[in-house]
């Protein structure tokens, strides 16, 4: 049986990598709708970025199968990039922006 991750735990992760505890990996970028697949340390997340701006976080999955996406998140009134501080979204923003 596997739970819903919440906000809280996907939001951890992303801090975890804004800090540059965990390893953060840029998987696909799906140029057409402006979404970007990671890879954190096992976790799949699919962010909404564009414009050099990250807007939300669509889904996550964690390596035991739990998983969330933004209709579950939205239902409790939050989602995970909304929890971010201001330093750790222009992170993980820069992490996300393509190499030079």
């Amino acid at each position: 049986m596997f739970a819903f991750l919440s906000a809280r735990e996907v939001c951890q992760r992303l801090r975890e990598a804004a800090l540059g505890v965990l390893a953060f990996e840029v998987r696909e970028v799906i140029s057409e709708s402006g979404l970007i697949a990671v890879d954190i340390e096992g976790w799949h997340v699919l962010l909404d970025f564009a414009e050099g701006r990250l807007h939300h976080c669509e889904y996550a999955r964690n390596c035991a199968g739990d998983e969330a996406s933004l209709d579950t998140w939205q239902r409790y009134g939050t989602d995970p990039v909304s929890l971010l501080s201001t330093w750790e979204l222009a992170q993980i923003e820069r992490l996300l922006q393509p190499p030079c």
